[in-house]
C-alpha cells in the first residue's frame, strides 16, 4: 500500500509549548523535510498568521519536491464560502494542496460552532466545493472524528460522505483530543473505509501516550495518508512522531516509504529540526535518540559485541544512528574494549592496556567522575593511558578579576588567563555572563592565536551537580559541558571541590578533544 506522509511540524508543531519559528526557521525546516523526502508539508495558516503568506511566497519561488499545504477552517457560520476571508487567504497562498478542518462531533457542532448538524454539513460542502472549483486539492481534516464516532457514528460518517461528495482528495480522521486507544481507532477506521472511497488519512495526538500506536493501527486498518510532526512536538502532549511511524512502517512492516538512503537520514533530520526548534530531543526517543542504541550493562555490551541482534532490534545505521557503549562502574571489559578499539584494534579483553583503562575508569568514578554522558572525556582518558594523547597547551594560571553582582546574581565576570603553547605564552582577558563563561571566552581567545579552528567552537550546554560534601561550605562538584563546532557535539566532565576548577577541567578536555580528534 502506497503511503502519503504529511508533516505538520510547521503548523501543528508550532502550537506546542515553547515553540516559536521565525521565517528563516520555517524555511530551514521545510528544506530539511524536503531533502528527507516528505511528500506534503503543512506549513501554516495564512489567515490567522498573515506572515505565513510571505513564507508561502518564498516556498512557491523555490525548487522543492515537497508540496506545501496551506491550512485553514471551513467557512464561518452565516457566510457563503466565496465571502469568507479565511478561505480567500488559502487561495492567496497559491499552494496546490490546502487542508481545512471541519467538525465531526455533534458536541462541537452545537456547543462550539453553535449551528445545527445540517448547517455544519452545508459549511463543509460549501468550503470544499469552493476550493475545488478554484483548482485546489483539498485535504479535509475530520476534527474530533473518533470522539464523534463514539457519540454518534452515523453523523460522523455522514460528515465524511459530505466531504467526499464535495470533492475532497483526502479525508483525514483526527483524534484531536488524543484520548482514543488503538482498538477503537482500528474499528472506526474500518467503518470509515467502507463508507467512503477517497484516500483515507489519520492524525493522532499523544495525550494518552498512544499517538504512534494509534497511527499504526489506522495504517493497518486502511489509512493511506499519515499526518504527524517529525519528532512528535505539538499542542499539549504532542503529535504522532513521524520519525517513529516511518521507521516502524518501513523496517517492521516492510512497506517501503523512502529509499534506504533517505531513511538513513532520519536521525540527522530529526536532530536538525529539534535544534532549529530549540527543543531537546529525549535520549530515549525510538530510533533517533542518542540512547536508542546505547548499552551500559556488561552483559548487554558483551552480547552486542558478539552479535548486535542480541540487544538491538534493528541496525542503527539503517536510520543514521550509531551504537554507543556507556562507560561506568557497571560496564564490563567488553564494553570498555569496544570503546577503546577505535584507537587500537589489536587490543583484547585481557590486554594490559584494557585492564589498566578499566581500573582507571573505576578509580575516577569513585572520585565523582561519570563518563556515560561525557564520552569525549573518556576518549581523552583512553588516549592518555595509551600514551597517544598530544597536549596542545598548558594553563599557567587563571583568575577571576572582578564580577558585578546585582540582587545576588552574578551578571558579569572578567577572567584573566595565561596559557603556554610550546615555548610561547599568551595572556588575555575577556568578559562573560558569569565566571565560567568568562573563562571559556578568555581561554579560547588566547588559544585562537595558535589554533584558528577554535573560532568555530562554542559552549552549547553547561550542567552542575553537587555529588558530595565535606563540610557545610565545601562539596565535590561535577560539571558537564557540551561543546559544538556547528556540525559535531561532544561532552566533557570535570570534578573538583571548586566549581571553577571543575569547569576549567571540562573546558580544557573539550578543547583538547577537538584538537586531538582533528575536528575542524
Amino acid at each position: 500500500m502506497a503511503v502519503q506522509i504529511l508533516d505538520s511540524s510547521l503548523r501543528d508543531g508550532a502550537q506546542g509549548e515553547g515553540i516559536s519559528f521565525s521565517l528563516r526557521d520555517k524555511l530551514n525546516i521545510y528544506s530539511a523535510l524536503d531533502r528527507f523526502g516528505i511528500e506534503l508539508i503543512e506549513a501554516g495558516n495564512p489567515f490567522s498568521n498573515p506572515k505565513d503568506l510571505e513564507f508561502f511566497r518564498r516556498i512557491n519561488e523555490g525548487h522543492y519536491n515537497a508540496k506545501a499545504v496551506a491550512f485553514g477552517s471551513t467557512v464561518r457560520k452565516g457566510l457563503k464560502a466565496c465571502e469568507d476571508e479565511n478561505l480567500a487567504a488559502l487561495l492567496k497562498a497559491q499552494t496546490e494542496y490546502v487542508s481545512i478542518f471541519g467538525k465531526a462531533w455533534k458536541l462541537h457542532v452545537e456547543c462550539i460552532l453553535g449551528v445545527s448538524p445540517e448547517e455544519n454539513l452545508r459549511m463543509i460542502a460549501d468550503s470544499i466545493d469552493f476550493l475545488v472549483k478554484n483548482h485546489r486539492k483539498v485535504i479535509f481534516d475530520a476534527e474530533h472524528f473518533f470522539d464523534g464516532y463514539k457519540a454518534d457514528s452515523e453523523y460522523a460518517l455522514q460528515v465524511l460522505a459530505t466531504a467526499e461528495k464535495a470533492g475532497a482528495s483526502v479525508i483525514c480522521l483526527c483524534d484531536t483530543n488524543g484520548g482514543t486507544f488503538p482498538e477503537d481507532i482500528k474499528k472506526a477506521v474500518k467503518a470509515a473505509d467502507k463508507a467512503i472511497s477517497v484516500k483515507l488519512g489519520i492524525h493522532c495526538h499523544n495525550d494518552n501516550g498512544c499517538a504512534v500506536a494509534n497511527t499504526l493501527a489506522a495504517y493497518k486498518a486502511g489509512a493511506e495518508h499519515i499526518q504527524g510532526t517529525f519528532t512528535g512536538f505539538g499542542e499539549r502532549c504532542g503529535n504522532a512522531a513521524l520519525s517513529t511511524v516511518i521507521a516502524d512502517i518501513q523496517l517492521k512492516y516492510g512497506d517501503r516509504i523512502l529509499s534506504d538512503k533517505k531513511l538513513a537520514m532520519l536521525t540527522d533530520t530529526a536532530r536538525y529540526i529539534s535544534e532549529v526548534a530549540n527543543v531537546s530531543l529525549p535520549v530515549t526517543t525510538p530510533y533517533i535518540g542518542s540512547g536508542a542504541f546505547s548499552h551500559k550493562a556488561g552483559m548487554h555490551a558483551d552480547g552486542v559485541a558478539k552479535n548486535p541482534a542480541t540487544f538491538e532490534h534493528i541496525r542503527p545505521e539503517a536510520v543514521g544512528n550509531e551504537r554507543r557503549y556507556l562507560l561506568s562502574e557497571v560496564s564490563g571489559r567488553a564494553a570498555i574494549l569496544s570503546a577503546i578499539r577505535r584507537f587500537d584494534d589489536s587490543l583484547d579483553k585481557n590486554s594490559p592496556q584494557t585492564i589498566a583503562i578499566t581500573k582507571k575508569l573505576k578509580e575516577l568514578e569513585q572520585t565523582g567522575f561519570r563518563f556515560e554522558a561525557a564520552a569525549a572525556s573518556f576518549d581523552m582518558m583512553v588516549l592518555r593511558e595509551l600514551g597517544r594523547f598530544v597536549p596542545h597547551f598548558d594553563i599557567d594560571y587563571f583568575k577571576i578579576i572582578s564580577s558585578r553582582i546585582e540582587e545576588g546574581v552574578i551578571e558579569k565576570a572578567t577572567a584573566l588567563i595565561k596559557i603556554r603553547v610550546g615555548d610561547s605564552h599568551e595572556i588575555t582577558a575577556d568578559e562573560g555572563s558569569g565566571p565560567v563563561n568568562a573563562i571559556d571566552k578568555a581561554l579560547r581567545k588566547a588559544l585562537e592565536v595558535f589554533y584558528p579552528q577554535l573560532r568555530k567552537m562554542h559552549l552549547l550546554d553547561y550542567k552542575v551537580r553537587v555529588i558530595g560534601s565535606g563540610s557545610s561550605t565545601a562539596a565535590v562538584t561535577r560539571v558537564l559541558i557540551a561543546s559544538t563546532d556547528g556540525d559535531n557535539v561532544w561532552t566533557t566532565v570535570g570534578v573538583s571541590e571548586d566549581i571553577i576548577s571543575a569547569s576549567v577541567q571540562a573546558l580544557t578536555d573539550s578543547i583538547e578533544y577537538m584538537l586531538n580528534m582533528g575536528i575542524a
